[in-house]
């Protein structure tokens, strides 16, 4: 029996390991394209506008591929496809390197938005089924890695400012880790349901709903906008710019990391309370001090402030339903859709107000999500 059990935990170990390493290759490849997004805006002198069409493009590829994906995975198995779309996304990076203008850039974003959304759905998928089998709630662990790879990736783009081998070696990175992960998946399961499906949210779930879609279209923004802010507006060299994103990306991971014993000592109502809080007063440090040193401090706290509000959505979200992947479901509907539009909602601000003003925008999301902290309130034990 005790053999059993080990047998059993080895391999979850293995497919727990290997899910991580591919949630870390798609934190990789986005933390640097991340930072390599004023590499070219300024290569092709592209306006806040028509960078923002870029932007647009990738969160128009990624909601094409999801619900393709969906689809695609009973009929294929979730190792195949997990395989697969990883593979798919790594070479996608090699895209935005090889355009040559706008037209040919939107091209190749629309193209890594839709690596990254079928990848998406499928390792979020697949890490839901593991977590089934292992009995206990694990999933912060695979979105620590992500953040992880995030870090990572932004670190890259910064070591290798102002050339596009940060993307060409992020690719080659994310084929080894997906190489390395490879034999460790297995389809001993129905694929679970996880990525988003369109559906109209029920009154219970609307609070929940809107604070996924605010809080995720500040970490959109984060990911796309925080090196070009440090550039255009802090006027930070174009080679320490990524720092913004990497400031960002660190105190998420270590709130995410630490993030279970935090909600158990305060209570789920009041991280997302003191979280939405903390974003705010980050994002308005960044706006009214437009200085190197106060804006990387200011994205730091709002990676601080958001790092646990999404999965605490989450949870509750599971509760507000008859069935739990109905009420997650409506829930990260809202988030894919504030975290893939937002930044082309900011660049469209930017373009006629100026990208300061499109950052205040998100002052008050952030407020609003803290003045819906009672929504997750019944999830308290």
């Amino acid at each position: 029996m005790s053999v059993g059990i080990l047998v059993a935990r080895d391999t979850s170990w293995a497919e727990r390991c290997a899910v991580t390493t591919v949630f870390f290759g798609s934190g990789l490849g986005i933390g640097t394209w991340a930072a390599s997004v004023p590499t070219f805006k300024d290569r092709f002198a592209l306006s806040d506008g028509a960078l923002s069409l870029a932007l647009l493009a990738f969160a128009a590829g990624a909601v094409v591929a999801m619900p393709l994906a969906g689809l695609l995975a009973p009929k294929i198995g979730a190792a195949r496809l997990i395989r697969l779309t990883a593979l798919l996304f790594a070479a996608t990076l090699l895209l935005p390197p090889g355009a040559w203008s706008l037209p040919s850039l939107v091209v190749a974003v629309f193209a890594m938005g839709a690596g990254q959304g079928s990848l998406d759905v499928a390792m979020n998928a697949y890490a839901s089924g593991v977590e089934q089998r292992w009995k206990a709630p694990i999933m912060s662990s695979f979105h620590a890695a992500w953040s992880a790879g995030g870090l990572a990736g932004a670190a890259l783009g910064a070591a290798l400012a102002g050339s596009s081998r940060a993307m060409v070696v992020a690719m080659v990175t994310a084929m080894i880790l997906t190489a390395g992960a490879w034999m460790a998946f297995r389809d001993g399961a129905p694929t679970p349901s996880a990525g988003p499906r369109l559906m109209l949210p029920q009154r219970a779930a609307l609070p929940l709903c809107v604070a996924a879609l605010l809080c995720m279209l500040c970490e959109g923004a984060m990911v796309d906008w925080s090196a070009v802010y440090l550039r255009t507006v802090a006027e930070m060299p174009s080679g320490q710019a990524a720092v913004g994103y990497a400031a960002f990306a660190a105190t998420m991971l270590m709130g995410r990391v630490t993030g279970d014993r935090v909600v158990r000592s305060l209570g789920r109502p009041q991280v997302v309370a003191m979280g939405g809080l903390l974003t705010a007063v980050g994002l308005a440090l960044v706006i009214i001090l437009p200085m190197p040193l106060t804006v990387t401090v200011g994205f730091a706290l709002v990676g601080i402030g958001m790092s646990n509000i999404v999965p605490i959505l989450y949870s509750a979200a599971g509760r507000v339903s008859a069935s739990p992947s109905l009420g997650i479901a409506m829930v990260a509907t809202a988030g894919y859709a504030g975290f893939l539009l937002g930044p082309a909602i900011i660049g469209a601000i930017a373009q006629s107000a100026g990208l300061r003003i499109g950052m205040g925008v998100l002052v008050g999301c952030a407020g609003i999500v803290a003045l819906l902290a009672n929504a997750v309130r019944a999830e308290q034990p």
